[in-house]
């Protein structure tokens, strides 16, 4: 099945900060925009992935005012009139129901809406289609589709999809219905979790139709609903500017996905990771004989150093390293970060303390 030609849109969501890969990702500079694993962004990855499924006119792309010029440099070919700029973030859920607005505004409740993030890694690009074209076909059915990631190890970090009882598979694809969702599981559940086979990571990846989201957001976010049909025209002017700023943050998942009433999983092996740290990003990354992996173009020496990451761009500056062992270590123009790899969840903790003591020049 392929999705060109049968009004199937695709919306990324492109307005997170990145904080855990600070000091390289900044509020202006987030990694969806950075250039981490090839001469390509993040954003503009996902962008080529997609495109073999739907023309360039059939993707939206969802993020802030600070973001827009940037997304216009890295996506010439995109259509301005689908860039949504939201004024400030108020989680998933609004987005992406503002989103759906706006598109059924356009295109009808029929239309199959995909909702993909515009920061993550996909090895197998031809697997990831796969995936999403048995979603948008369930979708059509009446179900809100997630993909699920099958697990290689017992992530804590993620949220989980537990599988039920199987639907009609898509082009040998396998597709289940849902029977419950788990918010980042302590390790024991984890690994309870991976070993049943019966769960999958939850990347945040959807496909239903307009008209179905639509009657889920007035059944289980009526306040918000509200809100976002007042705007759905746009946020211009300072009264809906205001109702915008007054919609309660949530994202898709809480406030609808695990309330709704026919929710279905497509799993998905395809190489997947949300470079969501730098640990995950060396891991991803090509590595030397030590298992280290080295970034940007500035002179290193490295000596007696495993299992490390290392990114250096500036040209005038020699970085030495000496002795080091499961580490990370980040130096650019106005910062130094060096933290052990098995921390590298802390990064964000980082952020949120360089923001309470005032030191935003560094964000």
């Amino acid at each position: 099945m392929d999705a060109r030609g049968n009004n199937v849109h695709v919306t990324i969501l492109a307005g997170g900060s990145g904080t855990r890969l600070w000091p390289l990702s900044r509020q202006a500079r987030p990694k969806q925009l950075l250039r981490l694993t090839g001469e390509r962004s993040l954003l503009q990855q996902t962008m080529d992935r997609v495109l073999p499924l739907v023309p360039i006119e059939h993707v939206y792309i969802l993020s802030g005012p600070n973001h827009v010029q940037a997304i216009a440099q890295q996506l010439p070919d995109l259509p301005p009139e689908n860039l949504f700029v939201e004024p400030s973030p108020r989680g998933t859920g609004p987005s992406l129901g503002l989103a759906a607005l706006r598109l059924r505004r356009r295109h009808g409740g029929k239309a199959i809406m995909v909702s993909l993030h515009a920061d993550h890694v996909i090895a197998d690009e031809e697997a990831f289609r796969r995936a999403l074209r048995a979603a948008i076909a369930t979708a059509r059915k009446g179900f809100l589709v997630t993909v699920g990631i099958v697990p290689t190890s017992p992530e804590t970090g993620f949220g989980y999809i537990q599988r039920g009882a199987p639907l009609e598979s898509v082009e040998g694809q396998p597709v289940y219905r849902v029977r419950r969702f788990t918010e980042k599981p302590p390790l024991p559940l984890a690994q309870q979790y991976v070993q049943s086979g019966e769960y999958y990571w939850n990347a945040g990846y959807f496909a239903w139709t307009l008209d179905n989201i639509l009657e889920e957001f007035q059944r289980l976010l009526p306040e918000t609903f509200a809100r976002l049909d007042a705007i759905v025209p746009g946020i211009d002017d300072e009264h809906t500017a205001r109702i915008w700023d007054q919609i309660v943050p949530i994202t898709i998942d809480v406030g609808i996905i695990e309330g709704a009433r026919k929710v279905a999983v497509v799993p998905g092996d395809m190489g997947w990771n949300d470079v969501g740290s730098w640990a995950a990003l060396h891991d991803i990354m090509a590595q030397d004989a030590q298992r280290c992996v080295v970034m940007g173009s500035g002179a290193r020496l490295l000596s007696d150093t495993e299992n490390t990451l290392i990114y250096h761009d500036n040209e005038d500056k020699l970085v030495a390293v000496v002795g080091a062992q499961d580490m990370i270590i980040v130096n650019t123009e106005d910062a130094l970060l060096i933290i052990p790899k098995s921390r590298a969840q802390e990064v964000s903790q980082l952020v949120r303390e360089l923001r309470r003591r005032g030191l935003e020049r560094y964000l």
